[in-house]
């Protein structure tokens, strides 16, 4: 049975944070808060949480789609290749913020996956939860959508109602308030110019 964790977002409480960080740090998944809908983590250090994470999915390890949520852009160089100047520009004006960017990525991320992924999506939530628990484990934290099977409400927003569905599957659930049902707006800048593939709650021209 999950753990339920009340987290204030404006003031996050150090030992109630410590205890989420503990969880990740120790092969755990844990639901928390972000600018957009709620996300489930795992620490990427942790191959055996990644593998549930994907299975959550309903997918493998090598297959799976996961963003990384990053506390800050000081990190990105150890899983991105190189990128040019107009595009940490871009990443600058946007984060902290609802985006998800996709940029090339070193060779850490196959390694990770198992893999021969060539990208990463990248996210700096504006939300204080969901950036301290990714500085105090001082990893990023792969990260998965909390889908709704829902056919109207895509994205449940309700903390009590998500542990209750993922009980069973995940560790901690940090209720850190009612979360959005609008996802994170997902732009691809792997090419030469930025490709919207997912219009959601971030602005395109906040990127421009």
């Amino acid at each position: 049975m999950a753990e339920l964790v009340k987290i204030y977002p404006e003031n996050p409480q150090e030992k109630e944070m410590l205890r989420a960080v503990e969880t990740l740090r120790n092969g755990g998944l844990v639901i928390f808060p972000t600018d957009s809908v709620y996300a489930i983590g795992a620490d990427i250090s942790q191959p055996k949480a990644l593998e549930r994470l994907a299975r959550i999915k309903g997918s493998s390890l090598d297959k799976v789609d996961l963003s990384f949520i990053f506390y800050d852009l000081s990190h990105l160089s150890d899983f991105t290749r190189q990128f040019d100047t107009p595009t940490y520009k871009r990443l600058k004006r946007a984060l902290p913020g609802p985006f998800t960017f996709i940029l090339e990525s070193n060779n850490s991320i196959p390694k990770l996956f198992k893999s021969k992924k060539k990208t990463i999506g990248i996210r700096v939530p504006d939300n204080s939860i969901a950036r301290q628990l990714s500085q105090m484990l001082d990893n990023p934290i792969a990260t998965t959508s909390v889908h709704d099977d829902d056919d109207v409400i895509e994205y449940t927003t309700d903390p009590s109602l998500i542990k209750e569905k993922y009980d069973a599957l995940v560790d901690l659930v940090i209720d850190g308030g009612f979360g959005d049902n609008i996802a994170s707006t997902v732009i691809d800048l792997t090419g030469d110019e930025p490709e919207v593939i997912r219009e959601g709650k971030g602005d395109p021209a906040d990127i421009e």
